[in-house]
């Protein structure tokens, strides 16, 4: 509990056409090489938020390498399921999975609970569109907007006070950017220290359709909230 509660902050919000996430990345420097989560790769930059499946997204607060276990065990989960039923994995029954495997990790002697906690954002044509948050202990719970990692007690209560019950992703997403500008450890927000992730519907095909924002869209999704802080440094900088 102790690795989650330093680890970046998680963020999820829930609106009626869609789910939103969004994290904070700790791992960061001038000499990190960045290109490959520069060219997106589609599953995610490997830090925080993960592509468990077509139809879900996961982000991660707490040990990465853990977190990576859990991801790619998530990731054969949702495709065993696929072939035995031919229909992608409900969400909920996702989420239980890894709360069966992580709570196991609680009972016996010589293993130690995943240090790990995980945000499901997800859909499936039963419930529509939801948001799942699962703790080491292998509990799990369903939420309308939360968040995970460092700060989440000043994130839950700004979350609170805005969140609203017919919220759409559009706004979700401008929510959750003003959250993560107050609640983040640093400074500036860069793409270089967020992640951030939608789960909508396709208006065509009427399947979910997760994306996992590039760097350089997650700057202009930064300058169009006007929380784009960097180029002010710049300035003054220069002043």
């Amino acid at each position: 509990m102790e690795a989650i509660s330093h680890a970046g902050t998680v963020l999820g919000v829930l609106a009626t056409d869609g789910v939103v996430l969004a994290a904070e990345k700790k791992v960061t420097g001038k000499l990190l090489d960045l290109s490959a989560s520069k060219e997106g790769g589609y599953g995610g930059s490997g830090e925080k938020i993960f592509l468990l499946n077509s139809n879900v997204i996961g982000g991660v607060a707490g040990l990465t390498a853990d977190a990576n276990s859990l991801v790619n065990y998530a990731r054969s989960a949702a495709q065993e399921h696929l072939l035995n039923y031919n229909e992608d994995i409900p969400v909920e029954l996702l989420a239980q999975r890894l709360c069966d495997l992580k709570q196991g990790y609680t009972q016996y002697g010589g293993l130690r609970p995943f240090g790990v906690s995980l945000l499901y954002a997800g859909y499936d044509p039963h419930y529509q569109f939801q948001l799942y948050h699962s703790d080491p202990s292998g509990n799990y719970s369903g939420w309308k907007a939360t968040c995970i990692g460092a700060n989440n007690g000043t994130a839950q209560s700004l979350l609170k006070q805005e969140y609203k019950d017919d919220i759409t992703v559009e706004d979700a997403i401008g929510l959750v950017m003003r959250t993560m500008s107050k609640t983040m450890d640093s400074t500036t927000l860069g793409s270089e220290k967020l992640e951030f992730a939608t789960l909508t519907l396709d208006p065509v095909t009427k399947e979910p359709k997760a994306k996992i924002y590039r760097p350089s869209e997650v700057d202009v999704l930064l300058k169009k909230f006007d929380l784009a802080k960097k180029d002010e440094d710049a300035e003054m900088k220069t002043a």
